[in-house]
This record gives structure tokens, sequence and C-alpha cells, in this order.
């Protein structure tokens, strides 16, 4: 079957490229852990599509990882595990009027000086929001005992870009007006995000430095979309991998913006910044099979070739999106163990200061 954008695009020479590595590496899904072909398998039984055969509202409809989960569960007559953390929506100041957010506080929560992280979820800028990113969230907040803020912030094409990374820095500037009130230490602050989210929280990061907003001690970037180059590695290796591959990608930066030319802005190409040296601390998340597993780690090189601490792990067997799946995907529990371990460090010295 070959899969086409809603817009019928030319073939690109980054597709012809594509094929050549795929055929050299492999079909990717034969390289999927079994927890992971599960999720999969259960999401596309439950009639989740390709995104480039959707409009963004068809897919922002349709079925999402979560409720593969659940369907998941309940064929093992499982129950959902209580995780001791409480959420609450809430709204906060964006860039442009009040956003959708929502507020997690783990169990043995601090009077106040409680450790917490901004999140944002992912979808490539066009989909998710905060029932998508609510698994991450609620692991971040439980294994590292962080009141953790997820922000829906705008999405393209009725938004386009930088409306998503406007919101993020209001996001990150509400949090600061209102640590006190949500008991929160303004020393020991993180950001985290998934792909979109990710690139997002990068850019907070690099604002928060620059413009010494804040003190942020650490940087979650999980398989951050850290440029729009197409002919990496793993765009090859993964056309078609599932659920998001090089058509998926394209058809995301399409909704994006309106003119190619605009994917260079260096909120968007993260990778041919010269500036990082003086950014948080980041570890940087990646997903074996997944597009975007090649600009991962040159932002990694990037991060220590300018002194910035950092680590970087690629989890095999696994595709975008696997971070939240812990409930099903054991690999992503590891994720989560050492996302916890990473921010636990960076929360310790303002701790004993």
């Amino acid at each position: 079957m070959s899969d086409q954008s809603h817009s019928s695009p030319d073939p690109r020479p980054s597709d012809s490229i594509g094929r050549l590595a795929e055929l050299i590496s492999g079909d990717p899904s034969s390289r999927l852990d079994a927890d992971m072909k599960h999720v999969l398998d259960r999401l596309t039984a439950l009639g989740a599509r390709p995104l480039e055969h959707l409009t963004p509202e068809m897919a922002r409809r349709q079925p999402q990882p979560g409720e593969a989960i659940a369907a998941i569960l309940g064929h093992q007559r499982r129950e959902r595990p209580d995780d001791g953390v409480e959420a609450e929506d809430i709204s906060i100041a964006g860039a442009e009027g009040e956003l959708p957010a929502r507020l997690y506080r783990p169990a043995g929560l601090l009077s106040r000086l409680n450790p917490a992280i901004l999140y944002f979820h992912g979808g490539g800028f066009v989909t998710g929001g905060l029932d998508s990113g609510d698994a991450s969230a609620r692991a971040l907040a439980r294994r590292t005992g962080a009141v953790v803020l997820s922000v829906a912030y705008r999405l393209a094409p009725e938004h386009r870009f930088p409306a998503a990374h406007e919101d993020a820095w209001a996001a990150w500037s509400w949090l600061l007006d209102q640590a006190q009130q949500l008991a929160i230490d303004p020393r020991r602050l993180a950001v985290a995000g998934e792909d979109a989210g990710a690139n997002l929280a990068f850019n907070v990061a690099l604002l928060a430095r620059d413009r010494r907003r804040g003190t942020l001690l650490h940087q979650v970037l999980i398989h951050p979309i850290a440029g729009a180059d197409l002919s990496t590695p793993s765009y090859g290796e993964m056309l078609r991998a599932r659920p998001v591959g090089l058509s998926g990608m394209r058809w995301r930066f399409h909704n994006l913006v309106e003119e190619p030319d605009t994917l260079k802005d260096p909120r968007l190409d993260l990778l041919a910044r010269g500036d990082l040296a003086g950014v948080a601390p980041a570890t940087i998340v990646l997903a074996e099979i997944d597009p975007l597993r090649s600009e991962g780690e040159a932002l990694a090189e990037a991060l220590d070739r300018a002194h910035v601490p950092v680590n970087c792990w690629t989890y095999e067997g696994v595709t975008q999106g696997f971070f939240g799946l812990g409930l099903v995907v054991t690999r992503a529990l590891f994720a989560q163990g050492d996302v916890a371990d990473a921010l636990s460090k960076a929360y310790a010295p303002a701790r004993r200061s």
C-alpha cells in the first residue's frame, strides 16, 4: 500500500533516499518489541489511520494510544492502578488568552517549596492535548514527587507557528508568577515535553537563559523535533513506521507553517543554532523506531559540544509516543525511571542549599 498525504505531493528526493534506506535496514515493524506491537495493533483495530490520510480535525478525533491501553487492560481484566496523583483542570494565561491546563499533585507534597515540572504534550504541533499527555504527566508526577503543570498550547493549522512557542513561554511565566500559591519552589523547576512539546521545552530553556527569567535546573526532551530535515538516516529507515513515519512528519510540517522556508526558523531548526552554551542540562529520550531519532542524537551531540551536561538514551523496539505507555510497555517504565532519576539528581543540589 502506498502512503500519500492528503495534498498528494509529487515524490520527493527524501522519499527515494528513504526507500533505499528502508530496503537496507528492513521493515521497521519487524523491530517492534511485543509490548509496543500489542499497543499499535490494538490502535489499528480501534480504527486509527496514518496522519497523512486525515485532516487535522479527523486526526484529533481518531483513537489515541490511551484508548488502546484501556482496551488492552479491559481485555486482560486488569484494573487501572491508583497512582496516588491528583489532577485538577485549570486555566492559565497564554500569549493570546486563557489556555486549558492540568495540574498534577502527587501524594506526599510538602506545604510549600515542592519541585515542579512544566510539561508540553506531543502531537507534532497539530494534534494532542491534556488527555493525550495525561499518562506521561502522571508518570512524571508520581515518579519524581514534583508538581506537574501540563499545558494545552494552541495547535496548527488554526494557530500556525509561532503560536505554540508563544504559549509555552507564557506558561513558564505563569508558573513562576504562581509559584508561591502552588507551593512550588522556584529554585527547583524543570521543563519536559514530547516531540513538538520537547521543542517547546527547549525553547523555554533558551529564553529562560537569555531573559534570566526563573531558575531552570533541567530539561527532559522526549524524542524532540529539532529540525525539519527529512533526509536524516532515521527518516530513511522509518519511512513507513507506525504511528508516525516520514509522510506523517511531512503532514505535520505542512500544517505548522505557511511557507516551507519558515522551517528554518531557529526556534524550529534547533540543530542550526550556535548559541546552546549555558542552557539548562538535558536528558534526551529517544525511541529506536522513530524518524526523529537521528535529530535527537544530533541535538545531544550539539549540546555536548557546547559543554552542556546531557544524557541521551535510546530505547529499542519502541516508537514515537511510547513514554506514557508504562501500563503495558515495559520499556516505557525503564524510560520513566531513568528520567525520574535524572530529575531527582537535578533537584538535589537546590534542596541542600
